[in-house]
């Protein structure tokens, strides 16, 4: 028997806004001390009134316009009722019926998959269950932190096809600056519905709550397919319910079944009334998005894929490639298409290489598009051989001095004059009789060594081309 696995997600995503949904209180997913960004609000004193966080309404509305979402001219807010020990008000404030978008969607690979709703609620507090103990704690700090809530419609039809729109969910949201999205933090986690379509029939969907990672959404799935399928061949029933991921054992437990939650006015709260000089003022500020990005990158640049997809994942990479290629200047097309292959191929090997190491960021990092536009043309040029380069480029990214400052102070410059070359290569032929005696029998690598010796003696500086020519014309 065949089955198609009919996948939607459930996204939720906590927005960077500086404080809290409903109240003051600092929205600082960094905080470690427990329990001090709190509130009478966020912790559900009687009493206590909330008031919305404008700024987490615009970021919400900003998701839905960049995904063609529409947005309605009015949305309100509503009291989801249930009761665990990290909702201190016994109600979650939520949106039900009006959220903030609605009917927007992404394409991936041509597909388009739509996005059911996109609304705003606030996020609860975090159960500490410590090891060995009889009991749970309670932190506070996230409760009341503006959430996002990001439902698809069940189109997704297979697991690598909802990771790489998570993936580029997240990226979007990144380009977006609404979140940073970081999985580690729980400031993106994911629920997802999996149902077996047999035909037309359509399969009984079971909800994976909590799935705080990719590997956890890929395996999820993954595992409650196989799950479904087992049982569906075996002749029973799927009954409705929800499971939760074990990330230890890599499997989906049973733990509720099916519930409808229960919803009311917010009477604390006032209808909001989206105005279209807000959306426009919004709008404005939707930046290029990953995918728009993909295709410029590709048809300006002509840069190979591998290339685009590291400069569209590291945004800062990427604007810094193109501020680099704004400063090489006005040159021929098919020079400056050769620039461009070298800016790339030093960004993303050397340069990235020596990131990494270092983990420097933002203020901290040296090299001014300029100066690395200026070490490029100096490579092209021949200026400076490969390996030379490697070692300005370690000398800016430490001291962020200009290489033709630096190559002139040092002496680095490429040696092309061809007598001075070949009394180097006189030199190490005399220091190394038994490689040339090798070249001489037909040992073509016993050249390369040779090379590579004239290379070392003159410290990087002589042109290998010329080094090759010379020692060809002495053995011919």
């Amino acid at each position: 028997m065949t089955y198609f696995p009919i996948i939607g997600l459930e996204i939720h995503v906590e927005l960077n806004t500086c404080s809290k949904m409903f109240c003051a209180c600092r929205n600082d997913p960094d905080e470690t001390q427990a329990n001090i960004n709190v509130c009478p609000m966020c912790l559900g004193h009687p009493g206590a009134l909330p008031v919305i966080n404008k700024e987490a309404v615009r970021k919400v509305i900003k998701v839905g316009l960049a995904l063609n979402s529409q947005i309605p001219e009015y949305s309100k807010f509503e009291r989801r009722h249930y009761f665990y020990p990290d909702l201190p008000k016994g109600h979650q404030i939520s949106q039900y019926d009006t959220p903030l978008c609605k009917k927007g969607y992404l394409e991936i690979d041509s597909k388009k998959i739509r996005i059911r709703r996109i609304h705003l609620e606030e996020d609860v507090g975090k159960l500490i269950h410590p090891e060995g103990k009889d009991y749970s704690l309670v932190n506070f700090n996230r409760a009341g932190v503006p959430l996002m809530e990001f439902v698809t419609e069940p189109d997704l039809g297979s697991t690598g096809e909802a990771r790489k729109f998570a993936e580029e969910l997240q990226l979007i949201f990144r380009y977006l600056e609404v979140s940073d999205a970081d999985m580690e933090k729980g400031q993106m986690r994911f629920d997802v519905n999996v149902s077996l379509q047999e035909g037309s029939k359509a399969g009984t969907k079971v909800e994976i709550k909590n799935l705080n990672s990719f590997r956890a959404l890929e395996r999820g799935i993954e595992y409650e397919i196989e799950r479904q399928k087992k049982i569906l061949e075996s002749g029973k029933k799927i009954i409705q319910h929800t499971r939760g991921w074990d990330d230890k054992k890599e499997i989906t437990v049973f733990q509720r079944g099916k519930e409808e939650p229960m919803f009311s006015a917010e009477s604390d709260l006032p209808m909001l009334h989206i105005q279209r000089d807000f959306l426009k003022d919004i709008k404005a500020e939707i930046p290029e998005l990953p995918q728009a990005k993909r295709r410029r990158l590709k048809e300006e640049y002509k840069l190979s894929r591998g290339e685009v997809e590291i400069f569209v994942q590291n945004k800062d990479l990427g604007e810094y490639f193109e501020k680099v290629i704004s400063e090489l200047g006005q040159v021929p097309h098919e020079k400056l298409l050769k620039l461009i292959k070298l800016t790339s191929n030093y960004l993303i090997t050397d340069l990235q290489a020596l990131l990494k190491e270092a983990s420097v960021e933002g203020e901290d990092f040296l090299i001014t598009p300029e100066n690395f536009a200026e070490l490029v043309a100096m490579i092209f040029r021949e200026r400076i051989s490969s390996k030379v380069a490697k070692e300005v480029l370690k000398e800016m990214f430490a001291t962020g001095i200009d290489p033709s400052h630096l190559v002139d102070e040092k002496d680095l410059a490429q040696i092309t004059d061809e007598t001075e070359i070949e009394k180097i290569v006189k030199k190490v032929i005399s220091e190394n009789e038994k490689t040339v005696q090798d070249f001489k029998s037909g040992k073509k690598q016993a050249l390369q060594f040779l090379i590579g010796r004239v290379m070392t003696e003159s410290k990087g500086r002589a042109n290998p081309e010329i080094v090759k020519k010379i020692l060809k014309g002495i053995f011919k």
